[in-house]
Order: structure tokens, then sequence, then C-alpha cells
């Protein structure tokens, strides 16, 4: 996914990986990457941490580093576990969707090299008609 189609998704990806097990930034960022957000932005990342904060959904302290210096540790509160909650109920949601429409498209689709259906095939009283 790309930085711009994450940047909507940060809240629930950090909630969810701070519920997972609290963490710093940079973890957060690496750990993302795993989730399959490698292109979320550094910055925007700590912004939305700053207002998850701020919403009452995280809790951060400095912690002592051995490696450098301190840094701030992030999390999950009371609140942001019903967040986190009210997050996965909305993407079970957008899933179902998703899942219909790519079933649809699964129908419709040429094959990879193939042909495209004929319009008079795709169209019908239940299926929209491709403008192209």
């Amino acid at each position: 996914m790309s930085g711009s189609d994450v940047r909507g998704l940060l809240q629930p990806f950090l909630l969810l990986l701070i519920c997972e097990r609290p963490g710093h930034g940079y973890d957060l960022i690496e750990r993302l990457a795993r989730l399959g957000a490698a292109d979320a932005e550094p910055g925007q990342v700590y912004r939305v941490l700053r207002s998850l904060e701020r919403a009452g959904h995280l809790a951060s302290a400095w912690v002592a580093s051995e490696a450098g210096p301190a840094r701030r540790r992030y999390e999950l509160t009371t609140g942001g576990m019903a967040e986190l909650e009210a997050w996965m109920g909305r993407l079970a949601d957008v899933r179902r969707l998703l899942e219909t429409c790519l079933s649809r498209w699964t129908r419709i689709a040429p094959e990879p090299g193939g042909y495209a259906v004929p319009r008079e095939q795709v169209a019908g009283p239940e299926k929209e008609e491709c403008h192209g």
C-alpha cells in the first residue's frame, strides 16, 4: 500500500500494534512495515501517536534506553481499547464491502493476457455496465 493509502488507517494499525505490545515510535514504524504498511511516513506516524494520546487512547512515558537517549513508550488505555474495538467493527464492515467489490470484479475481469468480457454479458438487471 502507498503512504497515502495507509494514512487513513494509521490509527487502527497503531492501536492494534500497541495493544499487542507497547512500544516507542521507531519500533512502531518498523512493526508497521512488517504489517504491510512500509510506506507510512514517520512524521505522520508521530502526529497520529500524539493525536491518540491527546484523545486519551494512549498513555506515554519516557523510558531510558541502553543504546541512546530516552524514548517515549506508548501504551493503550482503557479508552484506547474501546477505540480499537470500534475501529475493528468499522474495518469488518469495510472488509465485507471490499469482498463484495473484489468478487464482482473477479466475475468480469479479463484473464491475464485474455479477452475482456463482452459488454452484453456484463450488463444486466443487477449488473452495472462498464464505461471505459
